[in-house]
């Protein structure tokens, strides 16, 4: 397991966001997550509907949205009228205090089997562009579509990225409403479904930005060392094909599920933990694709939690950077955020030391009057931390419901410690 030793991760400035699904019946309340994100200083946030428990929890906090309607609303949204209603009902009580920045109509749908649902993305899409542009909100929340990464027809070398020829009617639609209204192209992109499909051919490094030779685009001489970027990329191309220079692409879903079938190679914790964690450090490093290296890369990353519901394979309830009780499925440099400003830099070369003592006074066999959410950070410190001790806020996300401190297994968790050596 890798540590963070030299530097912690930020995502306040960052272009990071993240899916919050809850296709599951163990997550933790949205008052709970909404403190959770402030502690991991994730300020954009994804649902896949206009959840309004989630949306008062958090308001008056400053995470954007983006909210859905889901796919079966599509042909009620084609009614102007139900459209306005829909934004007056979803929207309206929960603007500007929560702040939504974006509604996405659908998801994937042009790669769905349902050709009549096809028929009513565009449409939908402009009657509810047409209701929050009657609210003045226009300028203010955008309006735009998901899609799987399945509507291309080839997309290697990125230069010849070419939609489906049998979805070119639906997607003309589409990009013209993106040009006009100067919303962006939303893209579902996973390679790990590439390196899954074809492991012998696909390099594990290229898919999880790990140092590797790359690929060089024959016709533009563009080099490529991560598959993320050529995809993305790909799809620039497959839209200037179709006629259109100033649509930006973002990527609206990409992660690494840390289990899967048998059959579904690669799925392990760790591919996931080094597909994510590279991720946030391209993403820190604010810069652009081969192709477009002036507009930054915007994504969001699937999940915030595993969900337990979810149909399908074992990966598509493994796609979460954390547990349903906000414990880390594994290391990503997200947690340390969380201890950003409660504790100074770790010295870690004392580290693998034996922590017996650190808890004399504050563990089981210490004065249970004492305050033990303080007492084992207070006394874990003096171990790690020779000298003067700074004051320690301890967040209270830390906690678990019965008052027994996890603020120790956190702590153990982030710096791959035995959690069992202050244990008395």
């Amino acid at each position: 397991m890798l540590l963070a030793i030299d530097s912690f991760i930020t995502t306040r400035s960052l272009g990071l966001g993240i899916n919050y699904g809850q296709i599951a019946n163990n997550l933790p309340s949205p008052s709970h997550v909404a403190g959770f994100l402030g502690s991991l200083n994730i300020s954009r946030v994804k649902l896949y509907d206009a959840d309004p428990n989630v949306l008062s929890a958090f308001a008056n906090s400053d995470v954007e949205f983006v909210i859905g309607l889901g796919n079966e609303y599509l042909q009620k949204m084609t009614d102007p009228i139900q459209a306005q209603t829909w934004i007056q009902q979803h929207v309206k009580p929960y603007f500007p205090q929560t702040k939504i920045k974006c509604i996405t109509i659908g998801n994937e749908v042009l790669t769905g089997n349902n050709t009549q649902l096809m028929t009513y993305l565009a449409p939908a899409m402009l009657s509810i562009y047409a209701a929050i542009q009657n609210l003045g909100l226009s300028k203010e929340i955008y309006v735009t579509t998901a899609h799987s990464f399945g509507i291309l027809a080839n997309s290697f070398p990125p230069s010849s990225g070419a939609f489906k020829q049998d979805l070119s009617e639906y997607i003309q639609k589409i990009l013209e409403f993106h040009a006009q209204t100067g919303s962006p192209f939303l893209i579902n992109a996973y390679p790990f479904f590439a390196y899954k499909d074809n492991p012998e051919q696909v390099s594990l490094n290229y898919v999880l930005f790990e140092p590797n030779n790359g690929t060089t685009d024959p016709l533009t001489t563009l080099r490529y060392d991560n598959m993320l970027y050529a995809q993305i990329d790909a799809v620039y191309s497959a839209i200037k094909a179709m006629g259109h220079n100033d649509i930006q692409v973002k990527v609206s879903e990409t992660g690494w599920p840390s289990k899967g079938d048998l059959n579904e190679v690669g799925a392990t914790p760790q591919n996931a933990r080094l597909y994510n964690r590279n991720l946030l450090r391209l993403i820190e490093k604010n810069e652009g694709t081969p192709a477009k290296p002036s507009v930054p890369v915007d994504i969001y990353v699937f999940a915030l939690f595993n969900e337990d519901l979810k149909p399908g394979p074992v990966s598509e309830r493994n796609y979460g950077l954390f547990y349903p009780d906000c414990s880390p499925v594994y290391n990503i440099g997200l947690q340390d955020n969380a201890l950003q400003g409660y504790v100074p830099r770790m010295n870690y070369s004392s580290s693998k030391k034996n922590l017996k003592s650190c808890l004399i006074g504050g563990n089981r066999k210490g004065n249970p009057g004492e305050n033990r959410k303080s007492m084992i950070f207070l006394k874990l410190l003096p171990e790690f931390f020779p000298g003067e001790i700074p004051e320690v806020k301890v967040p209270s996300i830390c906690y678990v419901s019965d008052g027994e401190t996890s603020i120790w297994d956190l702590f153990c968790q982030i710096h791959n410690l035995e959690r069992n050596s202050c244990k008395g």
